[in-house]
Formats: structure tokens, sequence, C-alpha cells
């Protein structure tokens, strides 16, 4: 028999499956639109009718239109601060970032940048689309930067940390881009793969001299 925290726990967990199941229909249905006649041809009506749910519904969901087609946002943002914060002792910011590169490369990760053809033909013929994407460069940018401080007891708005995580950054902006115009260019997925690894070590490279011992654990 149940306790009254478990029978009021299961339907809160019930509810919160439903909306995430929501979220997904309507995200799901909003891509395939978009993918089939644009991203700015799309209407909001549009998407809610193909999801089957009010136009308020979707908006409740996804405070933006860009918001449907970006929608693993919080994740690509946090990408580069959480792998500093979880390096491993004895690494620096820079060794660990260029682990979890190598290995998202490995596993063809949509938040490094691989997304597919028709994913990454939509983004680049929507000029909304290609301005967002820029913003979370930035924000991704922002939070490395927090992150570098914080690991190195620096103030936030500290010089150092800063330029480091614009170098990084970039490093890793540079290669998202890359991803992409090869997946345009019809390569496959396994040779972006092995483009991208024997490129970001290059570009890691380049950055040794000046971060290998910086922000170690």
């Amino acid at each position: 028999m149940a306790t009254d925290s478990t029978s009021s726990a299961q339907p809160a967990g019930l509810r919160e499956s439903k909306k995430q199941e929501t979220r997904q229909l309507i995200s799901d249905h909003a891509t395939r639109l978009f993918i089939a006649q644009g991203f700015e041809q799309t209407t909001i009506a549009e998407i809610a009718t193909a999801a089957r749910v009010a136009k308020k519904t979707v908006t409740n969901y996804f405070a933006r239109k860009e918001d449907l087609a970006l929608d693993h946002q919080d994740a690509f943002i946090a990408s580069l601060a959480h792998t500093v914060t979880a390096r491993r002792p004895g690494e620096s910011a820079l060794a660990a970032l260029r682990r979890a590169f190598a290995a998202a490369a490995a596993a063809a990760d949509p938040v490094s940048g691989f997304s597919g053809p028709a994913f990454a033909r939509m983004i680049a013929d929507s000029p909304t689309l290609t301005a967002c994407l820029r913003g979370l460069h930035d924000q991704r940018e922002s939070a490395l930067a927090q992150a570098l401080a914080t690991a190195t007891d620096a103030p936030p708005d500290d010089i150092t940390a800063r330029t480091a995580a614009g170098l990084l950054g970039t490093v890793h902006r540079i290669l998202f881009q890359r991803i992409q115009d090869l997946t345009l260019a019809g390569h496959p997925e396994h040779e972006i793969t092995e483009t991208i690894t024997a490129e970001g070590n290059s570009a890691f490279d380049m950055l040794e001299a000046a971060l290998t011992h910086y922000a170690v654990a």
C-alpha cells in the first residue's frame, strides 16, 4: 500500500512526464515544418495545428519561436563551463575541454555541431536562427569565463579568465561551424568525425603554450 508521500509524488511525476512529452511533440512538429518550408515562413499557428494543441500551449512551452528550433539551448550554453567544473584532478581547463571535444566528436554529439544536413540547412538558410546561434555562442563563452574565474579564485570580471574563455570559446565556435560546413557539403558523418578530430587537435595545439598550466584542478 502506498504511503501518502508516494501517492502524492506519483501524480506530480506523471504530470511532469506528460509536460515533457507535450514539449517534445511540439518541438518535433515545429522542426519538421521548419525544415520543410523554412523557419521564417512557418507560423506558430501552423505548429499548433500540426501538434494538435492550442496556439497558447505552444507559447507556454516556448517563449520565442527560435526556442522551438534550438530547443537544447541550456545544454549548449552550459557545456563548456560544465566540462571545466567537472575536470579531473590535475587536469587543466584546456585538457578537459580538449578531451571533451574529442569524445563529443566521436559520439557525433549534436551539441558540438552534428545536426544532420536538413537541420544544418534550416539554420544556414534562416537569418534569424543564424543570429540566434551567434548569441548562444556568446552566452556559452560568458558561462565559460565565469567557470574559469571560479576555478582560479578570481573575480567574475577577471581579464585572464575572460581572455582564456575567449580563446577556448573561439576554437569551439570555429569547430562547430566547421562541422556544419562539412555537413552542408555532403560529407558523411564518419568522415566529418575523422576530419574534425584531426582539426580539433591542431586548433587546441595552438593554445597549449598559453593555457597548459591554467586552471588546473
